[in-house]
């Protein structure tokens, strides 16, 4: 799978582990920082990954910041993206099964590695259910298309 990494100075240190762990489990990884601790705007690091994943030029993305939903928020801005504010193992399942998450987004200060690692994992190995799923994320997109 094709996934992209970022995260503002809160994920700093998280987005590294991340990017290694995606690594580790065979995945294509690009990490668009950021790469120091100096404070940097949270949109703008989304702005580097979810219009990658509403062109289809990744397959998902992972955004960390402070609480993840500043990440959440600027990501979900894009088109077709449907990102997850996730905090345990039910909701990183659920946003896959349910919902067809195709971003994660996770706070640095509220979660430590095992469960990111472990809620990565998750999602990345959990397939979407379809069926009436497929029907309420289609109205999403029609939701979006009726913003625009």
């Amino acid at each position: 799978m094709r996934i992209s990494v970022g995260s503002d100075h809160r994920g700093f240190a998280i987005r590294s582990k991340v990017v290694e762990l995606l690594k580790r489990l065979g995945h294509e990884v690009e990490d668009v920082g950021t790469f120091t601790p100096d404070a940097v705007d949270y949109p703008d690091i989304a702005s580097l990954v979810a219009p990658k994943v509403s062109r289809g030029e990744i397959d998902r993305g992972i955004l960390v910041c402070g609480t993840g939903l500043g990440m959440c928020i600027a990501a979900n801005k894009f088109s077709g993206v449907r990102a997850a504010p996730c905090h345990d193992d039910l909701t990183a399942e659920m946003s896959r099964r349910h919902n067809d998450s195709n971003v994660l987004c996770l706070s640095a200060d509220l979660l430590g590695e095992r469960l990111i690692d472990r809620m990565i994992e998750l999602w990345l190995s959990t397939p979407f259910e379809g069926g009436r799923h497929a029907r309420r994320v289609a109205k999403i997109s029609e939701l979006e298309q009726e913003g625009k």
